[in-house]
């Protein structure tokens, strides 16, 4: 007779309960620390919790730990408040891996399991369809920051953009005609929408915001807000500081990128549970988020991740589910490319293209694959892949998201070219179904293609002359460059400041490294009007983090080009404004 088959015991749940800071609530019994919050079933470990947090976040299920005694479910929540068991104590992840010895067995080894969840700590409060931090609606907008003293009132008030908005930008989300602003001896043409969009107004509000509500304590930024210098370096003159270069370049205590076996201790390294760290708008790499969580450092609270961005992060996780590999448009170098694929291969086989050339790369293989071609591929893209993508297997079904500073007509180009090889492929009946959101393209980013679109609109006028204002590392602010350089060749310029405006006949133009990463980019002096002091029609438009004060400064200093006696006064353009309108 066969014994009959002995079931396994019901695995016991632990509740880990971590507070905003990301600190775990152990229990201290003696010289050991144990789990908080123990039952024989959900319900007994959550009336524990309750008994010590009153107000807690419902527990999730993440994993089933089978090491270091009977198997036990793990279950994440968020609390708030501090313990009332007075042997239930805070520590960082970082503090309790200090304190191994006293571990139990049965907290080392959940512990020893938390590596893949980190990355979800910090948002347990939040549903997988909620925004980390939404836009402010325009009637909750913190304008004082702007005006909070001289420097910042020069760097983003300006009266002439203001104008400007009132007039031509009649909705966020649609480009209008351009605003035309006649002074005479030159006039100006400048699109409805430049300049900030929502997602980096919310990054500098916060960050203005955090270091005036912190008084005393350390704040940094993950890496540079917003690829502006003028905007960083004021947040730098008052208090703030970078962890890492916009490159991943670490800095140390003297404020310098740290060097290999350097003397200096890094910035990382001294940071507590303390300190405030700052998400910029390009997000973070899920790396850099878990050695926050580690610390303790509240990063939630301080996240400052565009919601747009986000938006591509949400798209790609559904395209996962869905069996698609992810396909992300965009540049390896760049923090959002760096924080999206960071954040999609969790989810998703993933691969980074920079460009149609790349997407036909892909494209060769997947309508005729072969050995050699996939050997080929795989070290083309090396480093650029989640590991263990198959060619064979993962390409045949890709959806494409993107990098939002790109131009959306090149990001729509590589969707309907991987449409068209496999409606080759498979037919016009299945083809379609293996390229996913083909047909929506929704993961562009309304702000930068409405900036596009009514700089096409402004190109459409007679010029003379185009400045482009933005930061060296500015995507986007490039994008808007090769648009105007389509039309004026030679007679569009990249610049940073009304600076880089020597004189009439001398601009410092910057040549942006579009050749890739490590190609460096570099500043070439370029005629303007040399013997030529004819009227003339200028075009001023600024990438998405370019400040309105910078606009107004690149007129005045062009106005200074020209006689006094053949200009209009400000007030004078600014009346004239309401009869331009078109």
């Amino acid at each position: 007779m066969t014994a009959p088959l002995l079931s396994a015991p019901p695995a016991k749940c632990v509740l880990l309960a971590f507070n905003v800071s990301n600190q775990l609530a152990v229990r201290a019994a003696g010289t050991r620390l144990d789990h908080a919050f123990v039952g024989a079933d959900e319900a007994v470990a959550l009336a524990r919790l309750r008994a010590c947090f009153p107000v807690a976040t419902p527990p999730a299920e993440h994993f089933t730990s089978t090491t270091g005694g009977p198997a036990c479910r793990v279950f994440f929540t968020q609390v708030q408040g501090p313990p009332a068991d007075g042997e239930v104590v805070f520590r960082t992840l970082d503090e309790l891996q200090a304190l191994q010895a006293t571990l139990t067995p049965a907290l080392a080894a959940v512990l020893d399991q938390l590596e893949p969840h980190l990355i979800e700590i910090p948002y347990l409060h939040l549903g997988e369809n909620d925004y980390i931090y939404k836009f402010r609606v325009e009637r909750d907008r913190n304008r004082d920051i702007y005006q909070q003293d001289d420097a910042a009132r020069a760097l983003y008030q300006s009266r002439l953009c203001e104008a400007i908005k009132a007039l031509a930008r009649t909705n966020e989300r649609s480009a209008t005609g351009p605003a035309r602003l006649d002074f005479g001896a030159v006039r100006y043409v400048i699109p409805s929408h430049f300049g900030f969009c929502l997602g980096v107004k919310n990054a500098i509000e916060r960050a203005y915001e955090t270091l005036a509500e912190n008084p005393g304590k350390r704040v940094f930024m993950l890496s540079e807000l917003i690829h502006n210098p003028f905007v960083n370096e004021d947040l730098l003159r008052r208090g703030l500081r970078f962890l890492q270069t916009d490159k991943s370049q670490p800095f140390d205590t003297r404020g310098q990128v740290a060097a290999p076996g350097g003397g200096a201790p890094l910035l990382w390294d001294t940071l507590t549970g303390e300190d405030i760290v700052i998400i910029p708008a390009f997000g973070a790499t899920d790396e850099d988020k878990k050695r926050l969580v580690r610390k303790g450092i509240r990063v939630a609270q301080f996240d400052a991740t565009c919601m747009l961005v986000e938006k591509v992060w949400k798209a790609a996780r559904t395209f996962g589910r869905e069996g698609y590999t992810v396909v992300i448009h965009g540049k390896s170098e760049h923090e959002e490319t760096k924080a999206t694929f960071s954040n999609t291969r969790r989810h998703a086989p993933s691969i980074i293209i920079r460009d149609l050339d790349e997407a036909r790369l892909l494209g060769d293989y997947i309508a005729v694959p072969t050995g050699e071609k996939r050997q080929a591929l795989l070290a083309r893209f090396a480093g650029l892949h989640t590991p263990g993508l198959d060619p064979a297997r993962h390409l045949d079904r890709i959806a494409v998201v993107n990098q939002t500073t790109l131009l959306m007509n090149e990001t729509s180009a590589i969707i309907d070219y991987f449409k068209s090889v496999f409606v080759a492929k498979y037919g016009e009946a299945e083809g379609p179904a293996h390229v996913g959101g083909a047909g929506k393209k929704d993961t562009l980013c309304y702000a930068t293609q409405v900036n596009q679109d009514a700089l096409q609109r402004a190109l459409a006028e007679p010029l003379d002359a185009a400045f482009i204002l933005g930061g060296k590392n500015s995507s986007n602010t490039y994008q808007l460059y090769r648009l105007c350089e389509q039309k004026l060749a030679q007679r569009a310029f990249f610049i940073q400041s009304e600076a880089n405006i020597r004189s009439r006949d001398q601009i410092e133009h910057y040549v942006f490294p579009a050749a890739g990463h490590g190609k460096g980019g570099h500043t070439e002096i370029h005629p303007l009007w040399p013997r030529d002091d004819t009227p003339k029609r200028v075009l001023i438009t600024g990438g998405a983090s370019c400040p309105d004060g910078l606009i107004q400064q690149v007129v005045t200093r062009i106005n200074s080009f020209f006689p006094p006696s053949q200009l209009h006064g400000i007030e004078a353009v600014l009346a004239a404004l309401p009869a331009l309108k078109t």
